[in-house]
């Protein structure tokens, strides 16, 4: 499988805290020694037609993206995934975004840089030559709901809603991972849908043949943190659990492509599971990783299967240190509408979803370290109403995105030689 990692030369990262941001107290502090921030961030910068998000990143005059740059400079991770950043094969978007977004100061902030980037091809806009969405019609020509309903991934063209991972640590390529052609049907006990009227599967043996479980990709990408064995990156970004009919087809994707991860770095229990290069097999037993991404998911609220987080949060292998921030507190209360009803710590929202009817504000955005890498701070860039930063997130209309970005600062070190992946070929 085609992937690219673009190798941007830049100078070393300031890491003092920004003088502009020394009132806010939603800016981390600096990391200590041998410690690592990790962090994931649903940017919203996805576009309608192909081409377009790197044609507006050409200048700097995009002011949504002077603020999703602006937050990633307070936070300042280390390693950071994106979501919902336009895939292009040439990596124009990213270029243009670090150049002209991320290395150039916003407001004060420090500005970033990230030596290194990964980003590859995803099933977002890609064409499955199948009827999927039930309408009788088999649509392959890219633009519009029914192409994209059709394609492997929702998109209205190859590589909307697209994923990357900027890093100040070497990528190790060679090592990566990726998952994106693995077959829904080839997970054992898959939750396929089926027609809740007669019981028989909503997809046609056709369908079944070739329906992708990852709506977007999961990636294994092994970070070399420089203290020892790498830290394993696994990113993805699973479909929402609605937008469906009475057969929850996109709930049942949901929980599985997140069940994936849980498999994956499950010994024996990720045997099934083969890359895009047939290598077969879960992640080695002992290996270090991260899990990040929006997951799309919340533990107690909104539309998804009540079990899909169960299996990350409650995992021997994994932490959850809850990342919190008070401005989801805040907005929560002050937004009302479904909210009102959760059950969910609303300090751990991670997302600014529609009040009324709902679902309302929810934790979709996860950073979940193993527990051989102990966490010594982590949180959520969400400012209240008060902080100077409010407006950088703000409320609808956002001026950045609908998500906050999600971070956990691991402490990496040990020794050890590269994990092994997987087991065998096909």
């Amino acid at each position: 499988m085609a992937s690219t990692a673009t190798l941007v030369l830049a100078a070393s990262a300031l890491v003092a805290v920004p003088a502009s941001a020394l009132a806010s107290p939603s800016v981390p502090e600096p990391t200590g020694p041998h410690e690592v921030r990790f962090a994931t961030f649903n940017t919203a910068l996805e576009r309608s037609e192909e081409g377009l998000l790197a044609e507006e990143l050409a200048t700097p005059d995009s002011e949504q993206a002077r603020n999703v740059a602006e937050i990633i400079q307070h936070v300042r991770p280390d390693v950071l995934l994106v979501n919902e950043f336009d895939h292009d094969d040439a990596g124009l978007g990213l270029r243009r975004f670090q150049d002209n977004y991320l290395s150039v100061a916003q407001n004060g902030a420090d500005a970033i840089e990230y030596p290194y980037v990964y980003s590859a091809p995803v099933n977002t806009g890609v064409a499955s030559g199948v009827d999927l969405n039930g309408d009788g019609e088999a649509v392959t020509e890219p633009g519009g709901p029914a192409y994209a309903e059709d394609a492997f991934g929702y998109g209205f063209f190859p590589g909307q809603y697209g994923m990357a991972v900027l890093s100040k640590y070497p990528i190790l390529t060679d090592q990566a991972r990726t998952f994106q052609t693995f077959r829904w049907a080839d997970m054992p006990d898959a939750l396929l849908p089926t027609d809740p009227e007669t019981g028989e599967s909503y997809y046609s043996e056709e369908a079944l043949e070739v329906l992708r479980l990852s709506s977007k990709s999961h990636w294994d990408l092994p970070i070399d943190t420089g203290r020892g064995r790498p830290v394993h990156l696994l990113a993805s970004h699973p479909t929402p659990p609605t937008f469906d009919g009475p057969e929850k087809r996109n709930v049942a994707r949901n929980h599985d492509e997140i069940r994936f991860w849980a498999d994956y770095v499950t010994p024996r229990a990720g045997d099934y599971i083969h890359d895009d290069a047939g290598v077969r097999g879960g992640l080695a037993p002992g290996a270090r990783f991260v899990i990040a991404g929006d997951l799309n998911a919340d533990p107690n609220d909104g539309d998804g299967h009540p079990e899909a987080m169960a299996r990350l949060l409650e995992h021997r292998s994994i932490v959850d240190v809850r990342p919190s921030s008070q401005g989801g507190r805040g907005a929560a209360e002050r937004q009302g509408g479904a909210n009102e009803h959760h059950v969910g710590d609303p300090e751990l929202d991670s997302a600014d979803f529609v009040d009324e009817p709902g679902p309302g504000n929810l934790r979709v955005d996860y950073v979940l370290p193993s527990r051989s890498l102990p966490a010594r701070g982590s949180g959520v860039f969400w400012p209240t109403v008060d902080d100077p930063l409010f407006r950088l997130t703000g409320d609808h209309p956002f001026p950045s995105s609908d998500h906050r970005l999600v971070w956990v600062d691991v402490v990496s070190a040990g020794s050890g030689a590269t994990d092994p992946v997987g087991t065998s070929e096909d």
